[in-house]
């Protein structure tokens, strides 16, 4: 049956595309608990997808539990979001997003990104064009303003999307100047709910069942982040809490067994050496504000192999008890 957004059942528990983090060995160990989440893959450069690159085709390969999975995709050039999309439909993707919100300098230097916020013509013709060639359907993910917040051209710039063709769009409610600093402003995206006839989906500060239940209101979802690094059960209270005649688990596994079961899907999915590589960053932030984690963060970030790593959160585990 074909994905679409109005269909799901609200609301939408989503994982945000992070970068470097929701590889397909998150999303995997994310849906394993909490299989009603939506998953993004991490921004993939349409610009790379259409010269075949590799690395690029790789970063939107995924494993059939991680369905229905968004693909999501950056760049400013329509034509080579169109010749992205055949690789996007052969890995039986549910979904394409276009990435209209991340504020990394780099990509924002490239007028990739947020920087399509000043460009309103042209985000619109890229949705335009990606909804005209392709069956899936189209989302955006973007911010509430480039420099500052206007309400009128933020909700213009919205409104054009979904006469393009956008069938749901997700507000970060931070503008590019702030990156991820300061306060999440979710009121822009109340505001736009009453415009839109398409879902909107809010994200920015929710790190807690009760944050996701407050924020909610009208919006058809929440879309969850960096507050799941490390904690990624985080997702399955959210949903219990939004959802709560959801199947309960029986049991659920501790923090060294998420660790142990990520470390495996990591190696699984990429191979020792980059699997390991990929799996620090994860480790150090599994024994976060634990009392000894600065004893074990140094080891954990030069972990090389997966029975070291194994090891090793054995060995703090069994520590932690004492």
């Amino acid at each position: 049956m074909k994905f679409s957004w109005n269909k799901l059942s609200k609301p939408i528990l989503a994982l945000a595309p992070m970068e470097g983090y929701t590889d397909s060995a998150y999303r995997q160990l994310v849906k394993t608990y909490t299989p009603n989440v939506i998953c993004w893959t991490e921004f993939t450069s349409a610009d790379a997808l259409k010269y075949k690159s590799r690395t690029s085709q790789k970063k939107i390969k995924c494993d059939k539990t991680e369905q229905p999975l968004i693909v999501q995709l950056f760049g400013k050039k329509p034509e080579n979001f169109i010749q992205a999309i055949p690789y996007v439909e052969n890995m039986n993707a549910a979904g394409i997003d276009i990435n209209m919100g991340c504020p990394a300098k780099k990509v924002v230097a490239s007028e990739h990104g947020s920087a399509l916020i000043k460009t309103p013509e042209l985000a619109a013709e890229i949705v335009y064009q990606v909804s005209k060639n392709t069956s899936l359907p189209v989302s955006v993910k973007t911010r509430i303003g480039f420099k500052e917040f206007d309400k009128a051209k933020f909700e213009k710039f919205c409104l054009n999307l979904e006469k393009a063709g956008a069938k749901l769009i997700t507000v970060h409610g931070r503008t590019t100047k702030q990156g991820y600093s300061g306060k999440a402003d979710w009121k822009p995206a109340y505001s736009l709910k009453k415009l839109l006839k398409i879902p909107i989906i809010g994200n920015g500060d929710i790190d807690s069942p009760e944050s996701a239940l407050s924020h909610i209101e009208t919006l058809d979802g929440i879309m969850v982040g960096r507050a799941t690094f490390g904690n990624p059960l985080l997702m399955y209270h959210i949903y219990k809490t939004l959802h709560p005649r959801s199947k309960k688990l029986k049991r659920l596994p501790d923090w060294f067994e998420l660790a142990k079961k990520h470390i495996k899907l990591s190696v699984k999915t990429k191979g020792e050496k980059k699997g390991m590589l990929e799996m620090r960053k994860h480790l150090a932030a599994y024994i976060k504000g634990f009392p000894y984690a600065a004893k074990y963060r140094l080891r954990l970030v030069q972990v090389v192999s997966e029975n070291e790593a194994l090891a090793l959160i054995d060995e703090i585990h069994k520590n932690s008890l004492k």
